[in-house]
């Protein structure tokens, strides 16, 4: 049974007034923004703050970027946080990508000045640690079945897809539903320190003079969002219809403080019922509360045993996301129209085959195995985390590889690709494929073929100190291994199936090939012209043409079902 949208009337009526400043009608619910803290935290560690000196330490550089007016540039965050210039360059890029709308003046990709404000919420957050995963219940029978080759093993492994298959169900996992309370608990607490940081000081100072105006309260929509997208300043009766002729006055922080806290108080309680009520359910066989004819709607399935699920999209928590989950040796092939929201999780597949042909904002990979991954077109972040044995294919504007083993990825990025945490044996590869609507979905989305980065990795630390479990006390940090470029003979183009997408202008891949890799398809293709040309010479009967022919057909289906396991 899928979730009820957040916004229930028990949960809105019990959102009732704060004091001068909510209204006792029922309101949209608050939630959090989970982009920032899914694709916004980066382990630089002179971005992350001890949490006893955060807000002194934030309040401090405000002071010393502020004289430089709202507007803030990669030189000027590098000198005043003593970090390199590309290190402040990724940092304005990655808070570019999860901002909820392009900021004109910072730019798509980050190269231009972030507002102050945006760029304070996005440090601060850089303290936020990720939900620690609930322990398995056979925790002894799961220890071994990952290769252990590093010292940060003890830690960095303990969510292997090996595991995940061991287990066979993702509730020891953190679900959805769990990290967005986190995350909500996370913001609850901080609140007051994130209102400080953002209000102005009138009247000589002290807590009583710190005041927000309308347009620092909209900033809040980087963390926080109503479950309905009305704006923050709509919903919030001290704001809301304001004369739009006249600005509308500063109001007391407090105020906005008591507001914030009254709705994520609320959608904490809501979120606590729905779990109980999960616990007492006798259809709690999948995380997102799903049945098998619910997940597979809208969604092509192609499996001799279709052991997985595949969810377009859910209500409430998960409006804005689709999900590829669980699925084993099977095929799955999803296009614009089976997809809701702007992002896809395909989590926890093995064995299998997944296609996603559409236009789309963010993209995570996460626990696969021996799955090849097609990603058409990602126009912020693809993020691909703990991973063995995958090939993904993904045009995409960024994107983030972490604590992944022995992976292909085949790429089309604008920009160098992110690699953290404990990687082994990876290797990047240009782009290999395209579809019909390829081209199309590429201009949708704002990713530009005609600038490929793939062999560029801009690589950081092996410890993710928002990561409890790669970030034990004692250890210290060392520089996460790159990925070595793909040997061009070993170099293949994939095709996408022509009846997946029968109509479209592009007929080619749109991602230029290097010139290493043209010579090397050049030469196996006058290899393979070689071979036909000698066959065709060859003067055999009938009998044999028709032994041959059977004998190649055999050969070649075994080495098509060997590429795409």
């Amino acid at each position: 049974m899928a979730d009820d949208p957040l916004d229930s009337s028990s949960s809105a009526s019990a959102a009732a007034a704060a004091a001068g400043g909510v209204s006792s009608a029922p309101a949209p619910a608050l939630r959090p923004r989970r982009e920032p803290f899914e694709y916004g935290l980066l382990p630089i560690p002179k971005l992350v703050f001890p949490e006893g000196t955060l807000t002194q330490t934030l309040s401090q550089l405000k002071e010393r970027l502020a004289p430089g007016g709202p507007r803030v540039g990669a030189a000027a965050l590098a000198e005043a946080l003593q970090i390199p210039a590309e290190q402040a360059a990724l940092a304005l890029g990655t808070l570019a990508a999860v901002l909820p709308a392009e900021d004109p003046e910072l730019g798509e990709d980050g190269a231009g000045n972030a507002d102050l404000r945006d760029l304070l919420l996005f440090l601060y957050i850089q303290s936020y640690k990720r939900l620690v995963p609930r322990a398995h219940k056979d925790s002894p029978a799961v220890a071994d079945v990952w290769p252990s080759t590093s010292a940060f093993d003890g830690y960095l492994s303990a969510l292997s897809p090996i595991q995940f298959v061991r287990s066979n169900s993702r509730r020891f996992m953190p679900s959805q539903a769990d990290e967005e309370a986190h995350q909500l608990s996370y913001l609850q607490k901080h609140m007051a320190n994130i209102l400080t940081l953002l209000a102005d000081s009138v009247d000589g100072g002290g807590d009583d003079s710190m005041v927000l105006t309308m347009e620092t309260f909209e900033h809040l929509g980087f963390l926080l969002q109503l479950s309905e997208g009305t704006p923050l300043s709509e919903a919030a009766t001290f704001f809301a219809n304001s004369d739009p002729d006249m600005p509308a006055a500063p109001v007391p922080a407090a105020l906005v403080h008591d507001w914030i806290l009254q709705h994520i108080a609320s959608a904490l309680e809501f979120m606590t019922e729905k779990s109980a009520a999960k616990e007492n359910s006798q259809h709690n066989v999948f995380d997102p509360d799903v049945t098998m004819s619910d997940a597979v709607t809208n969604t092509r399935i192609h499996s001799s045993s279709p052991t997985g699920t595949s969810a377009p999209n859910y209500p409430g928590y998960y409006r804005n996301a689709s999900f590829v989950e669980g699925c084993s040796k099977t095929s799955v092939v999803k296009q614009a129209s089976d997809l809701k929201g702007h992002s896809i999780k395909v989590l926890n597949c093995h064995d299998s085959v997944i296609y996603i042909l559409a236009p789309l904002k963010y993209a995570t990979v996460y626990g696969c195995s021996d799955t090849t991954i097609i990603l058409g077109a990602i126009g912020k972040v693809v993020k691909v985390e703990h991973c063995e044995r995958v090939q993904i294919i993904a045009a995409s504007k960024r994107i983030c590889i972490a604590n992944c083993r022995e992976c292909i990825f085949y790429l089309g990025v604008n920009h160098q690709p992110l690699i953290v945490g404990d990687n082994h044996k990876l290797q990047v590869a240009p782009f290999n494929t395209y579809y019909p609507r390829l081209g199309e979905h590429l201009a949708q989305v704002g990713v530009d073929p005609n600038v490929n980065k793939w062999d560029q990795p801009f690589v950081l630390g092996v410890v993710d100190p928002h990561d409890s479990l790669s970030h034990p006390a004692g250890v210290s940090d060392v520089q996460a291994e790159s990925a070595t470029c793909l040997d061009p003979d070993l170099f293949t183009n994939f095709l996408i199936p022509s009846w997946f997408e029968v109509e479209g202008p592009t007929k080619y891949n749109p991602f230029t090939l290097p010139e290493v890799y043209w010579a090397s398809q050049r030469k196996k293709r006058a290899s393979l012209e070689d071979i036909q040309k000698n066959i065709r010479e060859l003067e055999i009967d009938d009998n044999r043409k028709k032994e041959l022919a059977c004998a190649l057909h055999a050969q070649f289906k075994d080495w098509l079902y060997e590429v795409v396991r």
